[in-house]
């Protein structure tokens, strides 16, 4: 889980964050309620641990304000009794009483994750909308199934004339290439179209969190594990599971998942009994996994039984066609969330996308689109309304640097900051800016700090 706590007490604050990382959770600290709304606006967090009578002095009215921004949001508490039964009041999910220990913060971030579970896999389904020419839900940008290359075209055809069947899919391709998107799409084209469609990531969770949440446990199994609980295995019955980045799955739970694949039964943790799964697993990783199996991080017969049906989606940088296609969606798109008549790309504009190497891939494209919808003065988007290409950073004289590239004068921390700062530039949250650099949250935490990217 993301988290964030919210407290001037620093030793308070230190003993959460202590317990939280055992458990390898990700953990922010802020101790201002301001920086706290400003972080909400940042980024979304799974929890929040809020000090009623250590945050500007009135935690109460950033309880509020909190909820206010974030209606959903759950915030524990921590307090004397009398402060917390108003927080409650207010919209906090729970409260801890002072003093706290980690037998008591591990119970309640386990009553936090099972209640977002339920509300994930209960909540009220989102009315779809018509299905538009090209094949999408038209409440979101489009993405197009189909492709001007002729290598891409064949690549969809086996994808989808594959989705009437219960075979297992493996879809391969870098970061941003809308390999979840199309895990949805055979799902939708699927015999399955009416179940439910899951989806587990794989890199997100700690190496026990992870196998509850795909297998279930029973109370006791483990610290913190208070009820039975289902997992969403026994979510996705009769539809589709989907394991995003199952390039990152921990090689101890690689035997289990093989065993869901091969004999369609599984076992909750701490429970003997053997259940029967009836699932079709769709599988998606910017991984090569043939160098996984090679190094000992991945399980060759694991990958074979995965491998059933394999497709790799091309980056942007070797569809150029469709690159202009896709800009011309996803500009039409936005043009009408904001009400506003954009006639296409001026020749400078057509120019900028294809130098353009996108390595953010399709993610980096739609926040280029949107922003350039936004800006944009004239009928058409120009090339000055397109985030510039060029990195700039400074050096430790104040110099403005252009144009940082691989064999340079500049050192690896310039080199690292540079490419940090454009990742982050165009990459709509911090949780998928780790994952175009292949790092964890955490660490992306840390190098920020240390570069002193705020």
């Amino acid at each position: 889980m993301d988290i964030l706590i919210v407290d001037k007490n620093k030793s308070t604050s230190h003993a959460v964050s202590k317990a939280l990382d055992s458990a390898a959770h990700y953990v922010e600290s802020v101790e201002e309620g301001g920086l706290a709304l400003r972080r909400l606006r940042e980024e979304s967090f799974d929890l929040i641990f809020l000090g009623l009578q250590s945050v500007d002095g009135d935690g109460i009215e950033t309880l509020k304000k909190i909820i206010a921004l974030r209606p959903k949001q759950l915030v524990i508490v921590f307090s004397v009794h009398t402060s917390a039964t108003k927080a409650l009041a207010f919209g906090a999910f729970d409260h801890l009483e002072s003093p706290i220990n980690c037998e008591q913060i591990q119970a309640v971030v386990t009553k936090a994750q099972k209640f977002l579970q339920s509300r994930n896999e209960t909540g009220p389904a989102e009315p779809v909308a018509p299905v538009g020419p090209i094949g999408v839900r038209n409440r979101t940008p489009p993405l197009r199934f189909s492709s001007e290359n002729e290598k891409t075209r064949k690549e969809f055809d086996v994808l989808f004339r594959a989705a009437a069947t219960t075979a297992s899919i493996l879809i391969l391709g870098e970061s941003g290439t809308g390999k979840s998107v199309i895990a949805r799409e055979i799902h939708d084209r699927s015999h399955l179209c009416n179940k439910p469609f899951v989806t587990v990531s794989c890199p997100s969770l700690s190496k026990e969190l992870l196998e509850s949440v795909l297998f279930g446990h029973m109370k006791g199994s483990f610290t913190g594990a208070v009820r039975d609980t289902w997992g969403q295995i026994s979510a996705a019955e009769g539809g589709t599971l989907f394991l995003d980045e199952v390039g990152e799955l921990p090689l101890q739970i690689q035997p289990k998942l093989l065993r869901l694949l091969q004999e369609r039964e599984y076992e909750r943790l701490g429970e003997n009994k053997v259940r029967e799964a009836n699932v079709r697993v769709i599988a998606a990783t910017n991984r090569d996994l043939k160098s996984s199996i090679t190094k000992g991080d991945f399980r060759e017969d694991l990958y074979y039984r995965l491998n059933v049906i394999s497709v790799t989606v091309p980056p942007l940088r070797k569809r150029p066609v469709d690159l202009e296609l896709f800009a011309t969606d996803y500009l039409r798109f936005f043009a009408s969330q904001i009400n506003r008549k954009i006639d296409g790309f001026s020749d400078s504009a057509r120019m900028a996308l294809r130098h353009h190497s996108w390595p953010g891939n399709l993610r980096e494209l739609r926040n280029a689109i949107e922003r350039a919808t936004i800006l944009t003065r004239g009928p058409q988007v120009e090339a000055e309304d397109l985030p510039n290409p060029v990195t700039v950073c400074a050096d430790s004289h104040g110099r403005d640097r252009e144009n940082l590239g691989i064999g340079g004068e500049h050192s690896l921390d310039e080199i690292e900051q540079a490419h940090l700062t454009k990742v982050m530039d165009w990459a709509p949250s911090l949780h998928d800016a780790a994952a175009v650099l292949g790092i964890d949250k955490a660490t992306l935490y840390r190098k920020r700090k240390r570069f002193g990217m705020g």
